[in-house]
């Protein structure tokens, strides 16, 4: 068994949950559907997005340096990053000569790929996430499972308790609206106490040295209105090269992501308030390595909308913290893969091979091909599954030979007669908790030809 099948037992073994978060979850991808329907465009839309990321990833030098030449100019400071400890480093440096303690963040990735809420958090600082699904997670000490649904795995009536302990609320009340509505109050203290705010940033405009930051709660706005410090974190690869981009990409995100027209709040930052500041660190962090990489540089296209998650039957049924890398989904199976094949290779086969992920993505990356090729790879490095590599060996001596591939499918309708203590045990990954194994077909579909049973129809039928 890989690292993730074995991770995602304690996940499958409540079926009731697996199922209400596969549910969830595609529902969110029927509506990206939905409204991808309604844009006559849209697959030019997602042509269009792709050619403008191959491009600018293309000029990447190019376009940061036209980035930071206009974003300075207009009062922004402009910092860069090599590394994630160089990223954390200059974040403190910056909230020691600011001399505030109480920072209010908005939802980040980047944030999360380089630990630095805990960063802060060993050096007196209280970095409180202001998105509610960030905010009930950090509540309750765990990581996002989702990079735009960060609280999906948790149940409305957890949420009722979670607030009931932190925020003092009525006792088994988990109305959506009540809860919403506490969090707010609770959060409304912690944004007027802010002394420092933090962004992520969604896209960086090189043409006008603008930041564009999309949320749908407006809890971005709020953090930098109120605080004289403005500290916004971007990859490298969020920068595109102009405003008629930017209209691109904004009516690709929200729709692929969540399965709205657009984001509440899309928000632009082209200069400083008169008496505060912003400032914007722009991190490579293996950026620059993965752009090297011809088969798998397309990774640095992607919008972080999440569309590939949510599509995902693994993920969906599986569940974010069966992964090992803090972003799951075929997305976090690449980016992991880039980030270490050594320590995250058990994500590989958390993929069905489907596809669906590909076909959703708005940049038009290349998801499933490219965990196809990661699984070639394996071999290669040493670090194939000895006995997923012995399974194969023996299934294409049987798929060659005739007799074995039909003598095996006459055996294996033995086991249905067998007791179940002996299938139904740790030899047997396919009779994990909450997974049944599946009863075969009264007859083959062979079988069922040679006698006659299948109705032939002709292709206009």
């Amino acid at each position: 068994m890989s690292s993730h099948s074995k991770a995602a037992k304690r996940f499958v073994a409540d079926a009731e949950r697996m199922a209400w978060h596969d549910r969830a979850l595609y529902a969110v991808r029927e509506k990206r559907d939905r409204m991808a329907h309604t844009v006559p465009e849209w697959e030019s839309l997602r042509e269009t997005a792709s050619a403008i990321k191959r491009h600018t990833l293309s000029r990447l030098g190019h376009y940061l340096e036209l980035f930071e030449r206009n974003a300075t100019a207009n009062g922004i400071e402009v910092h860069w990053a090599e590394d994630a400890a160089e990223m954390n480093a200059t974040v403190w440096r910056l909230v020691q000569e600011h001399g505030g303690q109480n920072l209010i963040k908005s939802k980040s990735m980047l944030s999360e790929e380089c630990g630095l809420t805990p960063y802060l958090r060993e050096r007196g600082v209280d970095a409180v996430e202001s998105d509610l699904g960030e905010r009930i997670m950090q509540l309750l000490k765990l990581p996002p499972s989702h990079i735009v649904l960060p609280a999906i795995g948790v149940r409305r009536e957890e949420v009722g308790a979670l607030f009931t302990r932190e925020m003092g609320t009525e006792p088994g009340n988990s109305d959506p609206t009540y809860l919403t509505h506490a969090a707010r109050r609770n959060l409304r203290a912690k944004f007027l106490g802010a002394d420092i705010s933090m962004t992520g940033v969604n896209f960086a405009v090189a043409e006008t040295g603008a930041l564009a930051v999309c949320t749908n709660e407006g809890n971005a706005d709020l953090g930098t209105s109120f605080c004289d410090l403005h500290i916004a974190i971007m990859g490298l690869e969020k920068v595109i090269p102009d405003m008629r981009s930017l209209g691109v990409f904004t009516r690709l995100l929200a729709r692929s992501g969540t399965g709205q027209p657009v984001t509440t709040y899309t928000s632009l930052y082209r200069r400083p308030a008169p008496g505060k500041r912003i400032h914007v660190i722009i991190v490579d962090n293996g950026r620059t390595e993965w752009l090297a990489n011809e088969a798998h540089r397309n990774m640095l296209k992607c919008l972080r909308c999440g569309a590939c998650m949510n599509t995902c039957p693994v993920y969906r049924r599986s569940g974010g913290y069966s992964y090992s890398y803090f972003i799951p989904g075929p997305l976090g199976i690449n980016l992991s893969m880039l980030r270490s094949p050594k320590l995250h290779h058990g994500n590989v086969s958390a993929c069905s091979l489907c596809y669906s992920c590909s076909h959703v993505c708005p940049a038009k990356i290349d998801l499933g091909e490219q965990i196809y090729l990661w699984r070639q790879q394996l071999d290669r490095d040493h670090l194939a599954d000895p006995a997923k590599k012995a399974a194969v060996k023996v299934m294409d001596v049987i798929m060659r030979l005739p007799r074995c591939f039909y003598g095996g499918i006459a055996l294996a309708r033995v086991a249905e007669h067998l007791p179940a203590w002996m299938l139904d045990n740790g030899l047997n990954p396919w009779c994990a908790p909450g997974r049944a194994m599946p009863r075969f077909a009264p007859h083959t579909f062979n079988a069922l030809w040679k006698r006659g049973g299948i109705e032939k129809t002709t292709d206009h039928e």
